[in-house]
């Protein structure tokens, strides 16, 4: 895995300016559906099966997160509270490189062995998040 900091090339895509947009209509239309009252969505997993999926609690943890109450935002589903930092930080950075027309970050995963350390870390981190929500079923 290789880090490197460079200036937009001309015609590349602006992977910044695009997730950061991306983010932000994203948050408005959840804002927008839980605001005017839609129905929750529905799990089929746990409406079959009465236990939680990987992703049980995400909307709850989502209201509470951005609510300010985060130990309940974290209680509720750590790997989503895990997720939902990370977008707020990549958007504070997206923001900043946009607005400045700054150099960008850029993760170059060139080798087998990296990707293979980031699909063993994805799987691990799935698997962790729904063993704490099988641990603690019974609050969803």
């Amino acid at each position: 895995m290789r880090f490197s900091v460079r200036r937009l090339a001309p015609g590349e895509l602006d992977h910044e300016l695009i997730w950061l947009s991306a983010s932000i209509l994203s948050l408005g239309f959840a804002g927008v559906w839980l605001t005017i009252g839609l129905p929750w969505p529905r799990c089929v997993f746990h409406e079959l099966t009465r236990l939680p999926c990987v992703t049980c609690g995400m909307t709850r943890c989502g209201i509470q997160f951005f609510h300010g109450h985060f130990l309940a935002a974290l209680q509720w589903n750590p790997l989503v509270f895990a997720i939902l930092c990370g977008v707020i930080a990549f958007d504070a950075y997206a923001l900043a490189t946009v607005i400045g027309r700054t150099a960008r970050l850029r993760i170059n995963v060139s080798t087998q062995r990296a990707k293979t350390f980031l699909r063993v870390s994805v799987i691990c981190a799935l698997v962790l998040n729904w063993a704490y929500l099988l641990l603690h079923w019974r609050n969803f």
